[in-house]
């Protein structure tokens, strides 16, 4: 058994110190692609150590691997870095050797963020399922382009029973940006139970609301959630510090909580002067198993 599978056994049986040591041991007795690779994959997701894995990954595509898996890696941890350009460019190389879901939506993630927006939309569209967050930012590129008639075809389609639904929130958003409130509302109304109530999105559902003219709801809805607001602080004010939750850090949450009671204080108001909430997007970064080796996920040790 080589040095690199009794890496990814420990690495299994969750040894982590003694599949480390053996995953640096075998970079030492041989810096090739999978050394290289699976050391730096580690180094990334165990160690949360960035630039040690660029570092390495960088020597192993200067050896022009014919995997793509260390240009995959790189990519998603250039994206997720907000080196968007360079992420692009490593991406492309990868999808190159092989496609992936992971690669062709980090490289959309990249191109959105680029301002490319029409590609973005063609590469999330090619990474979605019906009904996921790729789908969702495919749509939401749609929306941007002027699209709308597109977009909404494909919003219609979003089913909750599909296995990686996005979630209710975020076809309600989709609906506000397309202006239709109606769809938007009964979105928002299945997911009131379910999520945390965030001013992000709260407040947009009271907007909605508003441009159907449902005024007492809106008007339910911002007392209810300015009234949690301050039974969050009062538990908060009750609440005793130790070494993990110092006094500091109950500051700065009873700040937070004050400053979203006020935007729900504040929010019919703004929105009778013509304020629109903004819809808060972020881009969703896909991650892969990308260990030579690893016997869970099928993968074979590199061969050149």
């Amino acid at each position: 058994m080589s040095k690199n599978q009794r890496a990814i056994e420990c690495y299994e049986n969750n040894e982590y110190d003694a599949a480390l040591a053996l995953f640096r041991a075998a970079l030492s007795e041989s810096r090739d692609v999978q050394s290289l690779t699976n050391l730096a994959w580690i180094y990334y997701h165990e160690e949360g150590d960035v630039e040690a894995a660029i570092e390495l990954l960088q020597e192993a595509l200067n050896l022009n691997p014919t995997s793509h898996f260390p240009y995959s890696l790189l990519g998603e941890i250039l994206v997720r870095e907000e080196r968007w350009a360079e992420g692009e460019a490593v991406l492309l190389r990868s999808i190159a050797i092989e496609s992936s879901k992971e690669a062709v939506n980090n490289l959309a993630v990249a191109k959105y963020h680029l301002g490319e927006w029409d590609q973005a939309a063609t590469l999330f569209l090619q990474s979605a399922e019906p009904s996921d967050y790729a789908m969702y930012s495919h749509i939401y590129c749609l929306i941007k382009l002027g699209r709308m008639n597109d977009a909404r075809h494909k919003l219609h389609a979003f089913s909750e029973e599909d296995e990686h639904f996005a979630g209710e929130v975020h076809v309600a958003e989709l609906y506000v940006e397309l202006q239709c409130f109606s769809e938007a509302v009964h979105w928002f109304k299945k997911s009131w139970n379910t999520y945390y109530k965030s001013p992000d999105w709260v407040c947009r559902y009271i907007y909605a609301l508003v441009q159907m003219n449902a005024m007492q709801a809106a008007i339910e809805i911002t007392e209810q959630c300015i009234q949690l607001k301050q039974d969050d602080i009062e538990e908060e004010q009750a609440e005793l510090c130790d070494e993990e939750w110092t006094e500091s850090d109950k500051a700065v949450y009873l700040k937070q909580l004050e400053m979203e009671k006020q935007e729900y204080m504040q929010i019919l108001a703004k929105i009778s002067e013509g304020y629109v909430p903004p819809l808060d997007f972020m881009t969703s970064v896909n991650s892969a198993c990308y260990l030579f080796g690893c016997s869970r996920h099928g993968h074979s040790e590199y061969k050149d």
